[in-house]
């Protein structure tokens, strides 16, 4: 027998990028993977501000790895499989942001919008920032957006929040 050795199916960047198999749903994966966004928040969206942090860089930084990775994997940019970057994004929206359903809700949806309209730089990230890092930014740019419509939102219903 020559060469090496079969790869597993699974690896610990593959469950990472496809936001453990969220992103393998044969429909609206990047949808699906934002899902796993978040139970992350409702774990630690009551944490104080440093917690919340730390879990945005260990999600960013796990995702740029992994996205990294996919590429050599899957042999293409930014697959549908990859999903960590929905994840980061979503956690990018409800940054310090009252931990309750409508905020979940909300944040969901207003990241899905600018994570499909691309509006810019979201869509220039998206099309030039190379590597693991490319795939996370155009996501994380379009969090911000949807954290800046949030909070606008956020103070024209604070009752709802």
């Amino acid at each position: 027998m020559t060469g090496r050795p079969p790869r597993p199916p699974w690896s610990a960047a593959r469950l990472i990028y496809t936001g453990l198999g969220l992103g393998l749903s044969p429909k609206a994966p990047g949808t699906c993977g934002t899902l796993l966004g978040v139970p992350l928040f409702w774990l630690a969206g009551d944490e104080p501000w440093p917690v919340q942090a730390g879990l945005w860089i260990l999600v960013f930084s796990l995702g740029w790895w992994a996205a990294r990775r996919a590429e050599t994997e899957l042999g293409v940019h930014d697959s549908p499989q990859v999903v960590i970057d929905e994840v980061a994004g979503y956690l990018t929206t409800v940054f310090l942001a009252p931990n309750g359903p409508a905020t979940w809700i909300l944040g969901f949806a207003l990241f899905r919008f600018f994570d499909i309209l691309k509006p810019w730089p979201v869509g220039w990230a998206d099309r030039c920032l190379p590597g693991g890092f490319g795939v996370m930014a155009d996501d994380i740019l379009a969090g911000l957006y949807a954290w800046l419509f949030l909070r606008l939102a956020m103070n024209l219903a604070p009752g709802w929040f």
